[in-house]
Formats: C-alpha cells, sequence, structure tokens
C-alpha cells in the first residue's frame, strides 16, 4: 500500500512490541522498518541501467519473507548496539529490537499482498506475485483512523493502560475494515460472474479489483480468445450487476517472442496488457489490471509505460499517469462511486 499506510503500520507494531519501555522512539523505530522494504524503488535504479528491471525489483526480494528475517536479525543486532548505552543501557534487549524488526518488516509484504499490484513473497524461490486485489492501493478509510489513534497515542504516558487501548483501537479498525473489503471482493466476485453470464460472455479468466480511494466501485476485465471486455460497478449502484461491458482489443504490437522485456511485462501484469506502436516509432504498453481514464479510448489506461528500444532490449521512460485535468478525473470518480 502506499507510504503513509505502511509507516502507521509498522509505527504500530513498534508500539506493541517496544511501547511500553521506550515509548515513542518504538513508534519511531518501527515506522523506519515499515518503511524500508520500499526502498527498493531506490536500490532498484541503482542495480540496474535498465527502467524495466528497476521496475520490476519494486515489491520483489526486499518484500520478501527471507528479506524481512535477514534484515530482522541484522537491524536488530545493530540497533540494540548503538541504543544500549549511557542512561539507556540495558532498557532494551536485542531480543527486542529484532522483534521490533520483525513485525514492521514482515506486515509490510503481507499488507501489500492484499492490493491489485502484486508482491512477491516468497523469492528467490518463486518469484510469483501474490495478489489478493482487494483493496486499492490508497484506501483512506483503512489509513485515516488507524492514523488518528496512533497520533492520539504519542500523547499519552508509555506505562498508561489508555495507549494500549488506542493502539488495539486503531489495530481493530483498520482489520475490520480489510475483512470487510475481503467479505465485499468474494460478493463482487460472484455479481461479475452473474452479469457475464447475463451478457452471454464465454470467458477464459477474469479480475476484479476496487478503484483508488475506496472500496465501493470495482472495475473488472474479463478475457476471452481474441478480446477484452471491461466494466464497473459500484455497490450503491440500483442494479446488482455490472453494466455496460466495453471491449478492448488484444492490441500486441510487440509480442514476447520478440523481447523478454515483454514476458516480464506481461507475467508483471497477469497477461492482461495491450501495446500499441505510436507514431513516433515507439511503443505504448498498457496494464489492463487497471481502468482506462476514457471509455471510448482504448488506449487511455490509467497505467501506461512508453516503451522504446534501447540497443537489443527495451527501456521506459518514467511512468507519469496521464490526467489531462486531476480535479475532473477526481469528480468523475465520485459522481461513478455515488451510483447509478
Amino acid at each position: 500500500m502506499d507510504s503513509l499506510t505502511q509507516i502507521v503500520l509498522g509505527a504500530a507494531c513498534g508500539e506493541a512490541v517496544l511501547g511500553k519501555k521506550i515509548g515513542n522512539k518504538a513508534l519511531l523505530f518501527g515506522a523506519i522498518g515499515g518503511t524500508i522494504p520500499d526502498l527498493d524503488v531506490y536500490v532498484g535504479s541503482l542495480l540496474y541501467g535498465n527502467e524495466i528491471d528497476a521496475m520490476l525489483f519494486h515489491r520483489g526480494f526486499m518484500h520478501s519473507i527471507l528479506f524481512s528475517v535477514l534484515a530482522t536479525f541484522l537491524l536488530g543486532w545493530l540497533t540494540h548496539k548503538i541504543y544500549n548505552s549511557g542512561k539507556r543501557i540495558h532498557t532494551t534487549t536485542a531480543k527486542d529490537w529484532m522483534w521490533l524488526y520483525f513485525w514492521s518488516l514482515i506486515t509490510h509484504p503481507i499488507l501489500d499482498c492484499f492490493t491489485p499490484y502484486g508482491t512477491q513473497l516468497f523469492t528467490p524461490f518463486s518469484n510469483y506475485r501474490v495478489a489478493f486485489n482487494n483493496i486499492a492501493v490508497v484506501d483512506p478509510i483503512y489509513t485515516l483512523p488507524f492514523l488518528i489513534c496512533m497520533i492520539v497515542l504519542m500523547f499519552i504516558n508509555r506505562t498508561s493502560n489508555r495507549r494500549e487501548l488506542w493502539l488495539k483501537l486503531g489495530l481493530g479498525i483498520s482489520s475490520t475494515y480489510m475483512l470487510f473489503t475481503i467479505g465485499n471482493k468474494l460478493y463482487i466476485d460472484a455479481v461479475f460472474r452473474k452479469s457475464m453470464a447475463e451478457s452471454q460472455i464465454n470467458f477464459k479468466r477474469y479480475s476484479t479489483q476496487p478503484a483508488i480511494f475506496n472500496n465501493v466501485l470495482w472495475y473488472g476485465i474479463v478475457e476471452t480468445d481474441s478480446l477484452y471486455f471491461v466494466s464497473n460497478y459500484s455497490l450503491l449502484d440500483r442494479q446488482s450487476k455490472f453494466l455496460n461491458f466495453r471491449v478492448l482489443p488484444k492490441q500486441r504490437d510487440l509480442k514476447p517472442s520478440q523481447y523478454d522485456d515483454i514476458k516480464n511485462l506481461a507475467k508483471f501484469s497477469n497477461h492482461y496488457y495491450s501495446i500499441y506502436k505510436m507514431k513516433d516509432n515507439n511503443y505504448q504498453y498498457n496494464d489492463l489490471r487497471y481502468p482506462t481514464l476514457d471509455e471510448n479510448n482504448p488506449n487511455s489506461s490509467v497505467f501506461s509505460l512508453k516503451l522504446y528500444k534501447d540497443n537489443n532490449r527495451l527501456n521506459i521512460k518514467p511512468f507519469e499517469p496521464e490526467f489531462e485535468n486531476f480535479e475532473t478525473v477526481m469528480s468523475d470518480l465520485w459522481t461513478r462511486i455515488k451510483g447509478i
């Protein structure tokens, strides 16, 4: 999920492990632990000269169970060595710090698994991307109550039971909402299958996910032998069905047989993708797990990459969402959330 959410969750883990011993410093170190996996964005840029490789490194090894375990021992030992001095000597143990980092590190990729982007939790043993698709990468209803509880907690004495109460409240509200999104996902999938049957769509496979910032409006994509169908549905719609399925062509102006980079990008997108040749002889790669901005333009994907040939490989220009008017996009999103 987004960086703020991971900071809040990491801080909560720090508080749960060491809050009674070191107070708000536990929140700080937990937040640091919760941020570390996302540093793979910068590590990937340093390791790879090709932007495709760097992008695919994100939510890879540094989001794996193995990395969480290895980093736990290193960071726990190192932090204890630095912290355990002067007036603070013997106030904490190396085991305390290892538990703090373990929970703040491991909860980060686990939380990311619930989003559509996918997380390579089992790297290096498997590059399978775990993605449950039940919550958006940014969802304020999950994050804001949790954040408020952590802020309130900061102003309470570390020995007070009220501090523990606010921690449990933050974890309880966020976890309850996560359970709601899982149940909602199961319901949405049932509605989507029923809608496809009523529209007489013979599908090979399908995928659904919530729109950004909410869990009310959902997007679905269906793959057939020759094309894709896409539609959306709001829980506030008058009819419990995905309406007005639109066709997206299976445009593949570059094929996986031509470049391994296309194979890797296709796997990243769970093979929901299209590639269009552009006027400048470069290419646009559309990740069709995410909706289009313009219903009349199948090449207006929210998540699109500009591909260009770089020696014997492909490379990508930095990803920039093409929102001509962000306020209009948000207004349209809100209008659709309210239902039709």
